[in-house]
């Protein structure tokens, strides 16, 4: 037996916090830095006087009810929290990277939806997608209820089938029942955020070097494949540093509050910040490696953060650091075939190295198969030195998997399922000798499978990898890449993005 699920309740919100006074906003005058960028929000609409006019188009489907005050108030603070992220006092926000395209698809009778999984609202968001072009997506609304391990919800099978083509990146808010009763199941994250075609965020409780996983947010893991669940966290706020959006009973005010559903835009509006300074080389599968890439776990639990805290800007998420370089990869993988990506890396490395790399491709699905959900897999093969052969006859040098059961932690689930293999999203890092390493290369195969079998007519998936190769002791470690590997193209910024500290 499972309760009716019903629509997440705005929670945890709070406006009376003691020692915390709103404070005037003052907003930025002119349009987007980057006109052309589009994000869709879907969420509970937006007040008549939400002063947003120069980056935000509202729209209300047809036939939709009349909107709810409460909806109003959260969908301004999810479309302010995606263009300006956290407010501060005595800080004018500075210039949104995008325009904003908010969708209301709540409205008065959603709360009392007989149906119990909000199909009305599952079918306006899925209209506008058909219809729609977009390639980055918000969603801060859901069932509130947590996922289970055996069949999973409409709104995560009919939205992977949408994001299965890897053309839209969609940021997904977990959920904030994380502070419940641990034994009754409700922690657990909440659809659609388990989509493996998605980015599921959790929130983080301060934007400081000693940040944990706010108590709010709903934990992992997610279903396998999917495991790793929510995939990244950002902060959300907690009651001793509240996440501050515009408040729409307050025009020209911030006001308080804490939720999932602002780490989602949060952690998005980063994402496409980097996809605005770069243009459109960067597809929504190469923006969304970039986040898992550059997270850091802190050592905290895989169930609680995901792959870690998303860092808070641009510069940190793209930039390389003294003595690494980054790479980039994208490209579409072949059925039953492999792939050779070279792992660039200097002539003249000492002492240690460490080379991390993240994997993201987009796969379609089988709903009717939870166990066999997803329809891709792949195998990486990881040869880190182009003369080691322990048999002279190999036509390859030696080599073994770069992401194994290492990276989720080993539990007999995983044992029996071997779910790395039909994970969406891996990452991991491996420290060697640099005299161990000459000419390295990641051999990556793609399995097709429908149902668990294998597949004969199997098309394309979309795949993005980064790759980071860090040596402390190397000097000028991007630079001397690029001379010995000038085929690579360095990323060049189209648009500035201001950096605010």
């Amino acid at each position: 037996l499972r309760e009716m699920p019903r629509l997440r309740q705005f929670r945890p919100l709070f406006r009376d916090v003691p020692g915390v006074e709103s404070f005037p906003v003052k907003l930025p005058s002119k349009p987007a830095l980057d006109s052309d960028l589009r994000v869709v929000v879907f969420d509970g609409g937006l007040p008549e006087d939400h002063g947003l006019d120069n980056w935000v188009t509202s729209y209300e489907p047809n036939g939709i009810g009349k909107p709810v005050p409460a909806c109003e108030q959260h969908g301004l603070a999810v479309t302010s929290a995606l263009l300006f992220g956290p407010l501060d006092e005595d800080v004018d926000p500075s210039h949104p990277t995008m325009n904003v395209d908010h969708i209301r698809v709540l409205d008065d009778r959603t709360e009392d939806d007989p149906q119990g999984e909000l199909y009305d609202v599952l079918a306006r968001i899925t209209s506008v997608l058909d219809n729609n072009p977009y390639e980055y997506a918000n969603l801060s609304i859901g069932p509130d209820l947590p996922i289970e391990d055996d069949d999973p919800s409409a709104w995560t099978t009919v939205l992977d089938q949408h994001f299965g083509k890897g053309e839209l990146l969609a940021s997904v808010a977990v959920g904030n029942r994380g502070d419940e009763n641990p034994e009754t199941g409700y922690t657990r994250i909440q659809p659609p955020s388990d989509c493996v075609n998605a980015l599921g965020v959790g929130a983080c409780d301060s934007r400081g070097e000693s940040w944990k996983r706010a108590s709010y947010s709903c934990v992992g893991p997610g279903r396998c494949p999917g495991y790793v669940k929510p995939d990244v966290v950002a902060f959300g706020g907690s009651r001793k540093e509240p996440f501050w959006v515009l408040d729409a009973s307050n025009s020209g005010h911030a006001r308080a509050t804490t939720g999932t559903s602002f780490a989602s835009p949060n952690a998005l509006r980063l994402g496409v910040s980097a996809r605005a300074h770069f243009g459109t080389v960067l597809s929504p599968l190469a923006v969304k490696a970039l986040l898992v890439h550059r997270a850091h776990d802190r050592g905290l639990r895989r169930e609680e953060v995901g792959w870690g805290n998303v860092p808070s800007n641009v510069e940190d998420l793209v930039v390389c650091g003294e003595g690494d370089v980054h790479i980039l990869y994208q490209d579409t993988l072949k059925p039953k075939k492999w792939m050779r990506v070279p792992i660039p890396v200097p002539e003249d490395l000492v002492g240690y190295v460490s080379i991390s790399a993240t994997i993201c491709y987009a796969t379609m699905t089988d709903p009717q198969d939870p166990i066999n959900y997803t329809r891709s897999g792949i195998e990486v093969a990881f040869r880190p030195h182009d003369q080691k052969r322990r048999d002279n006859r190999q036509q390859h040098a030696d080599g073994s998997s770069f992401f194994g059961k290492r990276v989720f932690g080993s539990t007999e689930q995983e044992l029996r399922a071997e779910a790395h293999k039909w994970e969406t999203v891996l990452h991991y890092c491996k420290r060697m000798r640099s005299s161990s390493i000459s000419n390295p290369v990641f051999d990556v195969h793609y399995l097709p499978r429908i149902a668990g079998r294998d597949v004969a007519d199997a098309g394309k998936i979309p795949y993005a990898l980064v790759v980071t190769v860090k040596a402390p002791r190397t000097q000028d470690v991007y630079n001397k890449t690029l001379i010995r590997y000038p085929v690579l193209q360095q990323l060049r910024p189209v648009i500035e993005i201001p950096i605010r500290i």
